[in-house]
């Protein structure tokens, strides 16, 4: 393969600094590829591989930034941009990108294996390559974005036809609408006629509107959108008829844009059968990754180089590592705060139990730090922290520890909480202040806090917060504690709305009389000592025989994550409380009157 730069140098490879582009041409077979380098070829090397109908242009913000660190290889695919195009559709097939890629990484790292990142077509691309035995030992990890291996996709659309469930049929069906575009490309002369028409022009547009992505109009546009059509015709039918079986020699990691209207997340679910080192991250982004978020790609990008090339693994890629046994929550941080006990420490320990690493968080440090212990049984990552989550300056130091140290909160429960009865006449303004300050300015704290680090980080997450059956329903011994739950519960509902754009969901979760032990340590105001322990043996023993245990509101938790539910009433009586006050609000206020405090 002949190297040749434009204008002919024999200094290409003279450590340009990094903000230096440098173009140059290879051969491979009977076409000339046009590529550009970035940065010190001493470093070691990342090659670039764009999609359609893209080309090597579309790096250009990604390559910027990885530069400073790495030798960047960028180049234009066969039939794209300034490289030949070749004709015949055979011309197309994977084997022949493969060609291009070995007599890419001959010219630039002859004797030292690559890091490979890819992107939509590129991607599809990328896994022939990761998984070719003639490239065993080139390369040295995988980055994938938007762009399934096809083999891989048929295996995964068989599967689901041969064991059908309603949830699986819906994801089948979901990535075909998504795929529409792919019978169109396989029709005669039309989509060859709408590039030259209309779309070679109108692409920079289309993307505005449709995508909300700035791209700039360039010459051979409408040439790529017309010869890249020859990539779905030379691959789809034969690899998804009859695929083979296709497994990665080298570590590869999957960004997954969870807005991505083409590729659906599903598909890179399940990738541990194929991959034997596998890393999967969401990031609540559209389809043109490498545009929109370039620094989001770009930090990932590095972290898996680095840590390919013998440095340490970061929480942030650990996190996403996947195994065979891939859990729902694998990959994700928890932040959890009344951690120390009861319904915390449940859901602490059920989110580890599904594979997240947890923080937890209490203003007992030797509590918060047993329930780290028992998560860490589950195999998990855990972190215990001391705070009191109604002072502004101490959630503010957990949040900025969380985002600086473990790469930001994916998912975060607001549950620290404490128990008051007693009338309104009877509640002083102290009272009133200790139970606002941590039922309802904690809540305000933990979701204001990493609602903010959440949109910042762009990857989506989801917040609980735990409200109480006491929101549903008025009470004459419970003001301050059911005003304090309500504000939860519609602080949920305002939040859900204002964040639902940024991909990150919010749920309130509303128990019942669950055995907790907050009764144990509710403050009945206007009542002596005595009075007060008495009352709390009286409503302790009435919650156990109610027998609402935490772990089923743990897993009630898990549920509205999951399936990103508003709000989950939990227990018959709340469920009750919910239907009086929503159907038959007369009949709340008359049941309002009612004492409930034990005496």
């Amino acid at each position: 393969m002949q190297l040749l730069t434009e204008p002919v140098s024999p200094t290409l490879y003279e450590a340009p600094a990094a903000t230096r582009r440098t173009e140059f041409t290879v051969s491979s077979g009977d076409v000339t590829l046009a590529a550009r380098a970035w940065g010190d070829p001493a470093r070691p090397t990342v090659v670039l591989v764009h999609g359609y109908p893209d080309n090597s242009e579309v790096w250009d913000a990604v390559a910027g930034l990885l530069a400073h660190d790495f030798h960047v290889i960028a180049y234009d695919v066969r039939g794209a941009g300034q490289s030949t195009a070749p004709k015949g559709t055979a011309a197309y097939r994977l084997g022949k990108l493969t060609d291009d890629f070995i007599a890419v990484i001959d010219a630039v790292s002859p004797n030292r294996a690559v890091h490979l990142v890819a992107h939509d077509w590129g991607s599809i691309q990328g896994w022939e390559f990761v998984t070719e035995e003639r490239l065993r030992g080139r390369i040295a990890s995988y980055t994938s974005c938007s762009g399934p291996c096809l083999d891989h996709v048929a295996y995964w659309i068989r599967a689901r036809l041969l064991r059908p469930t309603p949830r699986s049929i819906g994801k089948l069906l979901g990535q075909l609408v998504r795929s529409w575009y792919v019978l169109l490309f396989h029709l005669p002369v039309l989509p060859g006629v709408t590039w030259r028409v209309w779309l070679g022009r109108a692409w920079p547009r289309v993307l505005r509107r449709v995508e909300k992505t700035q791209i700039a109009p360039r010459p051979t546009q409408t040439q790529d959108g017309v010869r890249g059509v020859s990539l779905y015709r030379a691959n789809f039918i034969r690899c998804l008829f009859t695929p083979r079986k296709r497994y990665a020699h080298a570590p590869v990691q999957v960004i997954v844009p969870t807005q991505d209207k083409y590729v659906s997340p599903a598909l890179s679910e399940d990738l541990s059968r194929w991959v034997p080192q596998y890393w999967r991250r969401e990031l609540t982004a559209r389809h043109w990754l490498p545009v929109t978020h370039p620094e989001q790609m770009a930090r990932m990008v590095r972290e898996l180089v680095d840590h390919t090339e013998g440095g340490a693994e970061p929480d942030t890629l650990q996190r996403a590592r996947m195994d065979a046994a891939r859990r729902p929550l694998s990959g994700k941080l928890a932040v959890v705060t009344g951690a120390g006990s009861g319904i915390g420490r449940c859901i602490a320990l059920e989110f580890a139990k599904q594979g997240a690493a947890v923080v937890a968080v209490d203003i007992d440090t030797a509590s918060a730090e047993r329930t780290a212990t028992l998560a860490r049984l589950s195999g998990c990552q855990a972190y215990a922290r001391k705070a009191d989550v109604g002072s502004a300056e101490q959630m503010e130091g957990l949040a900025d520890w969380v985002g600086t140290d473990l790469g930001g909160a994916d998912i975060v429960v607001n549950n620290a909480g404490i128990g008051m009865a007693g009338g309104v006449l009877d509640t002083s303004t102290q009272d009133w202040e200790r139970i606002l300050h941590v039922n309802l300015w904690g809540v305000i704290h933990g979701s204001r806090l990493f609602a903010r680090q959440m949109v910042k980080r762009g990857n989506g997450g989801h917040i609980i917060n735990t409200a109480s059956a006491a929101a549903f329903a008025p009470s004459r011994d419970l003001p301050a504690y059911a005003t304090t739950k309500a504000a939860v519960l519609m602080l949920s509902e305002c939040m859900r709305g204002e964040l639902a754009a940024h991909g990150i969901g919010v749920s309130a979760i509303c128990p019942g009389f669950a055995e907790t032990g907050i009764m144990a340590s509710t403050q009945y105001v206007g009542a002596s000592a005595q009075e007060q322990d008495r009352m709390r043996q009286k409503a302790t023993r009435l919650y156990q025989m109610r027998g609402l245990q935490p772990e089923t509101v743990a897993k009630a938790a898990l549920r509205a994550v999951l399936r990103n539910k508003p709000v989950v009433a939990i227990g018959i009586e709340a469920h009750s409380m919910r239907f009086i006050s929503r159907y038959m609000p007369g009949l709340s206020r008359v049941i309002a009157r009612i004492g409930m405090v034990p005496r």
